[in-house]
């Protein structure tokens, strides 16, 4: 069985980084403490997507799934 945690590559973005980094400790927890962990990584994932903001300083809008523009009145 491969380790998955040996083959992760970084990012880029340094708060994804720290908060994917979490998941090596899954391997020294019993199963039973995974669920916390993974409630922490998701915790860091959500805080770095809600920091993304456009060069203005407004946080992005989502774009719609077929990746066309949503036009506002």
């Amino acid at each position: 069985m491969t380790d998955l945690l040996e083959e992760t590559d970084e990012t880029g973005d340094e708060r994804v980084d720290a908060a994917l980094g979490g998941l090596t400790r899954l391997g020294t927890l019993p199963v039973s403490a995974h669920a916390d962990v993974f409630e922490e990584v998701f915790g860091g994932l959500d805080q770095a997507l809600a920091s993304v903001n456009d060069v203005s300083g407004r946080e992005r809008e989502p774009e719609p799934v077929d990746g066309t523009p949503e036009r506002r009145p």
